[in-house]
């Protein structure tokens, strides 16, 4: 009995929420032109008011044909809201990332390979609410551990630690509150 209240209590309290981030880009160079999109869908599960668990994956691509790039990110995250002012969240994201990306031009031999990575670190960020519904978020910046290594034999991992925390690592996303 006590297992089952705790959990109706978590429940009553927990709010799930999905959203996530989309992008288009159209490029021209000396009369080709490429297409890039990428779409990244989230969801996550409020567990209390300083806490939730959720997940992005993406999906990217650019190029066509012979220039082709795809890429296929998974994301869990743990949050952990720092401070609340007003309609204001300040929190960060802890989390570990995994992608591949297929980029048809990296090539040994004629034949392309795939790029593996992963990563584990913190993103700090700000949530918006705009009204009950609905919130606007964004991360600017990381703060762990990435590796990257090439899917061919003889292939050696690039490892990076540090943090970077500028306007090339700013993302912008769009929650719906259930």
């Amino acid at each position: 009995m006590t297992i089952v209240a705790a959990f109706a209590a978590v429940s009553m309290n927990a709010q799930v929420y999905v959203g996530g981030g989309l992008g288009f880009a159209t490029q021209s160079y000396d009369g080709e032109s490429s297409t890039k999109f990428a779409l990244v869908p989230e969801v996550g599960y409020t567990l209390d008011e300083n806490s939730a668990i959720g997940i992005a994956i993406g999906y990217s691509q650019s190029g066509k044909d012979d220039t082709k790039a795809t890429k296929m990110v998974v994301n869990p995250y743990y949050r952990y809201n720092l401070t609340k002012i007003g309609n204001v969240n300040l929190f960060v994201d802890g989390s570990f990332a995994f992608a591949t990306t297929d980029d048809k031009t990296n090539k040994i031999g004629g034949k392309s390979y795939k790029i593996n990575e992963w990563g584990i670190g913190v993103k700090p960020g700000v949530a918006v609410n705009l009204n009950e519904k609905l919130s606007f978020v964004s991360h600017l910046g990381f703060l762990g551990y990435e590796s990257s290594k090439a899917d061919y034999d003889g292939a050696k991992a690039t490892n990076t630690f540090g943090f970077d925390f500028s306007s090339l690592n700013l993302t912008f996303g769009l929650y719906y509150n259930f």
